[in-house]
Order: structure tokens, then sequence, then C-alpha cells
């Protein structure tokens, strides 16, 4: 992404604060594993949406006055006994060219800064990104700063800039389509790896490593931890232990995605292992494809976001009683177990909110129609999820190109 892109993301957030606003965003910091230990770091997707800079301990400032608009970066300074544990840190020209920020600030100067904002530079609304699941979460440093500025500045008041962002984020630029189409072909390659050494007696940790070792030939990582599974594993939605035996016939689960440029994309296929499927997979699998292939026919701007989920749920509802796996509709909810229309991008669950007001459908929204059915009578569960790009008359199919038919995956195995 260029820093131009950054720099169009911060503009269009002041123009959604009124006069007299702060808005503090926060990278993040480590979060302590044991010992001295800690997690690898992943900052905050907000403050990287609108920076670029993807470091800890790293605040962006946003001023909204009569008179304009003000922007700061503040970083940690370079440290060299830090960056010989931890990796190079982005030096305050670097960062300024990264972002298309003019003004970066050692983060000392944050405090006396935010200070000015709120007693001489006459603000009177501090917007933090507050983002909690549940209350239970750990408080974040807006929370923090939130608490800080209660105390400090009585007459300020405090909002939240989430939705804003979420606003924001729904709709992706040209830049970022482009990046996850590269993403798309990436992803692709990863799934073509696995299909080509799977065979029973391998283990789920051989596809995984034959992904990520097809992702860093060329030069990426993946977008999010991958799911493989096979047998009852796929039973597990969200299944991350690999260590799952391969058996003759069994078919086999993945929901993976590349990263590139800050897009990740989400796919998932099943497939079976013999390269052939089963005349029980094939009933299960070919509702799932047409369903997907309805979804696309129809998807277009305009639609209530909640159509999605709903037609997905419906549509194939009716093709599982057809072919007689289900005596009624109303039985859906014990092979369909999730929705079907999460947002992606610079988040594989991408900040957008679409369902507390169900938002219209807009040209260059990009969201997964997932398909999951999940038979655990027949042993069977698998999901065919791909990404779906709102244009301006319809919408595309971003991962179209990654075998997705029986015909298609049956000739890719080459069994």
């Amino acid at each position: 992404m260029q820093a131009s892109f950054f720099k169009a993301n911060r503009e269009k957030l002041l123009a959604s604060l009124p006069q007299g606003s702060v808005a503090v965003l926060f990278a993040g910091d480590y979060i302590r594993k044991t010992a001295d230990e800690n997690h690898l770091f992943y900052g905050t997707r907000n403050f990287v949406y609108l920076t670029g800079i993807d470091q800890p301990k790293s605040i962006l400032l946003l001023r909204k006055t009569g008179a304009g608009a003000e922007e700061t970066l503040f970083l940690s300074p370079k440290n060299l006994l830090w960056e010989r544990w931890n990796g190079a840190l982005v030096g305050f020209d670097e960062a300024s060219a990264m972002a298309g920020c003019q003004s970066v600030r050692p983060i000392t100067e944050f405090d006396a800064a935010l200070d000015v904002c709120f007693t001489r530079g006459g603000a009177t609304q501090l917007w933090l990104d507050f983002d909690k699941l549940t209350r239970d979460e750990p408080d974040s440093d807006a929370f923090k700063l939130a608490r800080y500025a209660r105390g400090r500045f009585p007459h300020v008041t405090l909002q939240s800039v989430l939705p804003l962002m979420k606003n924001i984020r729904a709709i992706k630029a040209d830049c970022e389509i482009e990046a996850m189409r590269q993403a798309e072909v990436l992803t692709g390659k990863g799934i073509a790896a696995m299909m080509k050494i799977a065979k029973p007696g391998l283990y789920e940790y051989n596809l995984k490593a034959a992904f990520e070792g097809a992702l860093m030939d060329e030069g990426v990582l993946p977008a999010f931890p991958a799911i493989i599974s096979t047998g009852s594993n796929n039973f597990c939605i969200h299944y991350h232990e690999y260590h799952g035996k391969i058996a003759e016939g069994d078919l086999i689960l993945n929901d993976v995605g590349a990263r590139y440029d800050f897009m990740g994309t989400d796919v998932s296929r099943g497939w079976p292992v013999s390269g052939k499927f089963s005349d029980k997979q094939r009933i299960l699998y070919e509702c799932a494809y047409q369903t997907s292939e309805y979804m696309y026919s129809v998807i277009k701007p305009g639609l209530p976001h909640s159509f999605v989920d709903k037609t997905i749920k419906q549509y194939n509802a009716n093709l599982l009683k057809e072919a007689g796996v289900i005596g009624s509709v109303d039985e859906i909810g014990t092979l369909m177990w999730h929705g079907g229309a999460h947002h992606v991008g610079f988040d594989t669950h991408d900040v957008v909110d679409v369902t507390e007001l169900d938002r219209t459908l807009e040209p260059g929204m990009v969201f997964c129609v997932d398909i999951g059915i999940y038979h655990e009578e027949w042993g069977i569960g698998f999901r065919l999820e791909d990404n779906c790009l709102i244009t301006e008359t319809g919408c595309e199919n971003l991962s179209a190109a990654i075998p997705r038919s029986i015909a298609d995956i049956e000739a890719a195995m080459g069994r």
C-alpha cells in the first residue's frame, strides 16, 4: 500500500469527526506469554489501516479544529538493545514516508501533546477505539486513556471511534482489492500444494506444512492460523491441533488464506483424499456448491446484508431436503452450524458493522460466502467458502479460480 492510501483513510476519519475532536488510536503492545517471553505482536488493525505502521507502542493523534486538521504519529525512538532482541524499529523519517504523515514525534511527548489539545487547544471530544467483545476482556490502551481523561479533563466527552472505522473500512479501495486478488492466487497455490501430497497415512500437520511452504516460496505468510482437519476433527469449526491422521475415504477440510500487502483472504474447500468423492460426499458437496453458485448469481448492490446469510440457509435447506438428506427445511440447523457472510480484508473477520442496522450491500464490499455442512451421522463435515466482491451491477467471486466444483476438484487431485 502506498502512503497515499493511509493518508486518504485518515482524511475519511477526520471528515467524520465534528470540530473540536481529538481521536487517539493505539497500535497496542506485546502480550506476555510466560516468564520474559511474549506472544507475537499483532498491531491493532484500525491503527495499521490508518498508518501502515505495525509496531508496538505507537500512537496516532488526530485533531480537528476550526483552522483545519492536525495529525501526529508518536513512536518509540531507535533502541539498539531492544532491536537486537526484537527486530528493527521504524525510524521517524521512514514512518513519515510510510504513513504520509509529516509530524512524527517520540512517544514520550504524547502526554504533553494531549494536555495541550484539551487545555489551550480547546478540544471538547476525545474519540477512542473502544473494542471489547465481552466485558471480561482486559482493558486496552483506549480504556486506560479513558479513565485518565475522566479525571484529567472532566469537561471532555468520550466517544467511540470504532463505529466510524467500521463504516470507513466497509468499502475497499482499488489497491486493497488488487492486493486481495494477489492473495487469492497465492491461496490457490497453497491449496494445490496440499492436494498434491495428500494421501492416507499422512497427518494434518503435513498438509499445513505444504500450504505454508507454498506461501513462503512466494514470500508471503498466512493471513490467519490455518484450519486443516480430517475425519471427526472436521466437526470442530475452529480446529488448530493438526495431529489427526488421514484415513482412506476421509474428506479434508481446509479453511485457509494468504496475506498480501496487509490484505488477507479466507477460503475453504473440502476434498476427498482419494481424489474421488464418495456417493454421500458428492450429495452434500453438490448441495453446497449449487447454493454457492446461486448466491453469486443473485448478490448485488442494494440488497440488505442479512439477505446473504438468510438465503444461503434457505436455499441449501431446500436442496438438502430434495436430496433426501433432511426431512424438513426446519431441520437445517442440525447440518448448518454457523453464518456465512463475514467481511474480510485487513482482518480475517473485518470490523464492518452490517448487522445492527442491516446495511445494504455496496460496490467495494468484500465478504465471504460460506456454506458449511456438518453431517455427524455420515461422518462428513466441510465448508465451501469464497470471497465475494460487490461490483456496480452484481458481484464477483475473487476465489473462483481455486477448484471448487466436484469435477474441478477431482481433476486437480489427478488420482
